[in-house]
């Protein structure tokens, strides 16, 4: 464990080195520019256009930052030919990834927690009315998709190239989002080759729109689902992520440099 937590540090340290933590100013800025703004092309509803511009930013920003740094975590290492210096130490390759992912994972948090403080903040300035339970657990729900998201790409880093796995990995985010509508659709359109081909997909992509409780947060806290339902959901996503990060691991093993 001492191992892993020494890799994830380094991993925080380079991506903080990387001026990565800037972001937080910019989304600062985006809502300053959006709160300015909304009021002269709303009518009557900016309150509510604002609180969705801003978890809508919050979690744009995060998974482009999950996606391009997740898929180059390993595969730079492999491309600059380091990873034989770590490999000659006595760390694991599981130890490797596992680090890799909770170093990133923590930078996520953090931009995360830093977001919502300030979103909070706007909120309160701008006498928006606003659940703050409900903004916290979508923050919450949206560092454990960002996390599921982070575990997608190391997995696709591991054995593709850089493009392709950040190609892949945003294709995975896009269908994790919309796979239940697209069993709905196949289910009425009654294709039974369309019906298998949604389930096959539902059942191999991750279910992202589990880990997404944007709309809850701007609904308000009456929408949020019950706790059953939440920690069920959360058990989800913990268990993909182990699984992907098995996977990520079974392959790295296996890989000669």
């Amino acid at each position: 464990m001492t191992k892993i937590l020494v890799i994830a540090k380094n991993v925080f340290q380079e991506v903080v080195r990387d001026r990565i933590l800037y972001i937080i100013g910019f989304y600062a800025l985006i809502l300053a520019v959006a709160n300015r703004a909304l009021p002269e092309y709303a009518a009557s509803t900016e309150d509510k256009m604002f609180l969705d511009f801003g978890i809508a930013a919050m979690s744009a920003m995060s998974v482009i930052v999950a996606v391009f740094i997740g898929t180059g975590l390993v595969n730079k290492e492999i491309e600059k030919r380091t990873i034989l210096l770590l490999i000659a130490k006595p760390v694991s390759r599981g130890e490797f990834i596992t680090g890799k992912f909770l170093g990133l994972s923590s930078v996520l948090t953090v931009l995360i927690a830093s977001m919502t403080a300030i979103y909070l903040l706007f909120l309160q300035f701008g006498n928006v009315p606003y659940s703050i339970a409900s903004i916290l657990i979508a923050s919450l729900f949206l560092c454990l998709q960002l996390a599921v998201i982070n575990a997608v790409a190391i997995t696709f880093g591991v054995f593709t190239s850089s493009l392709l796995a950040v190609a892949l990995t945003f294709a995975v985010y896009l269908m994790g989002n919309i796979t239940q509508n697209l069993v709905q659709l196949s289910r009425m359109s009654r294709n039974p080759v369309m019906e298998r081909i949604s389930q096959g997909l539902y059942l191999i992509l991750p279910d992202l729109s589990r880990l997404d409780l944007k709309n809850d947060a701007v609904y308000g806290l009456q929408a949020i689902p019950d706790m059953a339902t939440l920690l069920g959901n959360a058990v989800y996503g913990l268990i993909y992520i182990t699984f992907l990060l098995a996977i990520a691991i079974f392959i790295f093993s296996r890989r000669e440099f």
